[in-house]
């Protein structure tokens, strides 16, 4: 440091000093403006990324959102058409049970009919076959009495015997 001081010449320390000043006003004239435009254009496209970058990030959390209501939407209309679709099954189940209840009780209710049809149809047949059987017997019974005389006016005179007269 002695040295320095030892060596120190004022005109050189001037020079160098308005070299350094003029140095400083060249600068200042002809770099520093378009380095400070250069940093201040710099500047305003980091801030403009990391406002798209903003927007971005807002526009995907919307998107996402969207999303998300488009999927409950989906869901729900999903839920609702399988909901239709069983209410739907329910019914035309119910709808072909009723149906065959109807028809079982059409059915039963032919088959009653035809089975009481042919029940008086068989008592007719049965009172047609017990009435000739009758009149048979009848005529049998009485051709053996009313063949002999005796018989005849026996069965007569009984036959009266059971009519009163008033």
């Amino acid at each position: 440091m002695e040295v320095l001081i030892n060596d120190f010449s004022p005109g050189l320390f001037v020079v160098q000093t308005i070299l350094l000043l003029g140095l400083i006003f060249l600068l200042v004239k002809f770099a520093w403006k378009p380095i400070l435009t250069s940093l201040n254009e710099r500047e305003s496209g980091i801030e403009d990324a990391l406002l798209a970058a903003e927007n971005a990030r807002k526009e995907m959390q919307n998107l996402q959102a969207d999303n998300e209501k488009l999927l409950k939407e989906a869901r729900a209309e999903r839920e609702a058409m399988l909901k239709e679709a069983r209410e739907i099954k329910n019914k035309m189940i119910s709808d072909s049970k009723e149906q065959a209840k109807v028809e079982g009780d059409k059915m039963i209710r032919q088959a009653q009919s035809a089975i009481e049809s042919e029940k008086k149809a068989a008592l007719a047949d049965i009172k047609n076959q017990v009435a000739e059987l009758s009149v048979e017997i009848a005529e049998k019974v009485l051709k053996e009495q009313l063949s002999n005389k005796t018989e005849q006016l026996k069965l007569v005179e009984n036959l009266l015997g059971d009519v009163k007269l008033n």
